[in-house]
């Protein structure tokens, strides 16, 4: 989660920090807090202290029993309205300023709930608000004069403290509206954070699911013919089971380190080729090594070039033509065993990389292997990656088979 901190917003109480740190998972309107209620009981109370000042100050001034006894009843009425003013601040203020024409006990009352509607209500309802408070405490200076102050200095300072109060409240609002906004924004940063974190992760499965089944798959299909001819002659020469012997500990060998070395390499993205012990990633340059690899099974494969400097081919779009080929012959030693392979690759800078690899119809029955063409699948989105094309199928020619064509950009 982004982190709001008080040398960003120097004005933030360490409270209203602390919420939009920690927003409110329940939504809507919040429940009294300890703070709240420390709030509410202070404000209740500077009204009451209000009053009770100008219920004194009318008892100085020789008002009869019943003016300073219904101010007295009055005034605790507005000073009682005040606890309702998180709910309904301009009913509120409206009530004890209303309140406040007929006695000046309500003076304290009617600039506290100014102040909760100040800090609750939009501009344009605070303007009416406050606006009809100045009219009541207008009007209230033409009924209830007081004899010791001047009716312009009384309405001086009526207007002043409305102000003030006004004034405050925004500032308050403001403060809290920032405070929204930080608590919405560390909100959707967390959730941005935890997005990118959970697509990062499947990129990384992703790759490795696919390079793993692009270098595994060689490696154990060779394991898979060289363990088959094993148990279908078992009276082979020993020289020929040692041959055979040493292919398939050389493959599980080649195997592992292929393993280690995907793992390396997804582990740290950054790394350059060969560092950290890992091998040097394959290349357009290595393809000759995949076809004397595969010659050595026992698969007839031709492979014609006409790239100039293989060397000089983009790592990324070399490394995606060996893995072409390697799949292609994987699924012919599979799923057509016995059957010749062609692999073509041309290109020139500028005009890109053509690969195809053909295979011929098995000579023999085609032997059931478990396979869910996700290989194929691999590819083709390796390929759209890289930028190129990719498409496969039964081979066009007499003979069948099968056949996969790509095309990859090769930038001049």
């Amino acid at each position: 989660m982004e982190r709001v901190t008080h040398a960003e917003y120097p004005w933030l109480l360490p409270s209203d920090l602390a919420r939009a740190a920690d927003p409110d998972p329940r939504g809507g309107r919040r429940r009294r807090t300890v703070r709240d209620w420390a709030v509410d009981t202070l404000a209740f109370a500077f009204a009451c202290l209000v009053g009770i000042a100008v219920v004194h100050n009318s008892r100085q001034i020789n008002e009869s029993d019943a003016v300073v006894l219904a101010d007295e009843i009055l005034g605790a009425v507005a000073c009682l309205l005040l606890w309702a003013r998180r709910g309904r601040p301009a009913a509120t203020a409206v009530a004890a300023s209303v309140i406040g024409i007929v006695t000046p006990a309500t003076g304290g009352a009617v600039v506290v709930a100014v102040f909760g509607a100040a800090v609750r209500l939009p501009p344009r309802r605070l303007a009416a608000v406050a606006g009809a408070a100045f009219v009541c405490s207008t009007l209230q200076g033409f009924l209830r004069p007081d004899p010791e102050i001047d009716g312009v200095v009384n309405l001086v300072v009526n207007l002043v403290m409305l102000l003030l109060a006004t004034g405050w409240g925004m500032l308050v609002r403001s403060r809290r509206q920032l405070v929204a906004a930080l608590r919405e924004r560390a909100r959707r940063a967390e959730t941005e954070a935890g997005l990118r974190a959970e697509q990062a992760q499947r990129a990384a499965r992703e790759a490795i699911a696919r390079e793993m089944h692009d270098v595994l798959a060689h490696r154990l299909t060779l394991l898979s013919v060289h363990a088959g001819a094993l148990e279908f002659r078992p009276d082979a020469p020993s020289a020929e089971v040692s041959r055979a012997a040493g292919v398939i500990r050389d493959s599980a060998h080649e195997a592992l380190q292929d393993l280690r070395q995907i793992i390396g390499v997804l582990r740290a993205p950054g790394d350059a080729d060969g560092a950290g012990g890992n091998r040097p990633q394959p290349t357009l340059a290595t393809l000759d090594a995949l076809i004397a690899e595969s010659r050595e099974a026992g698969t007839a494969v031709t492979l014609d070039t006409d790239v100039p400097d293989p060397a000089a081919v983009p790592a990324a779009t070399g490394r995606t033509v060996y893995r072409i080929v390697q799949e292609g012959l994987t699924n012919a030693r599979k799923h057509a065993p016995g059957a010749r392979v062609d692999v073509l690759v041309r290109g020139r800078p500028g005009d890109g990389l053509t690969v195809d690899v053909r295979n011929t119809a098995p000579p023999g029955p085609v032997p059931h292997v478990p396979g869910s063409g996700q290989g194929l699948i691999g590819l083709s989105e390796r390929a759209t990656l890289a930028g190129g094309r990719l498409r496969h199928g039964p081979g066009a020619g007499p003979g069948g088979g099968f056949a996969v064509h790509a095309w990859l950009p090769w930038p001049a």
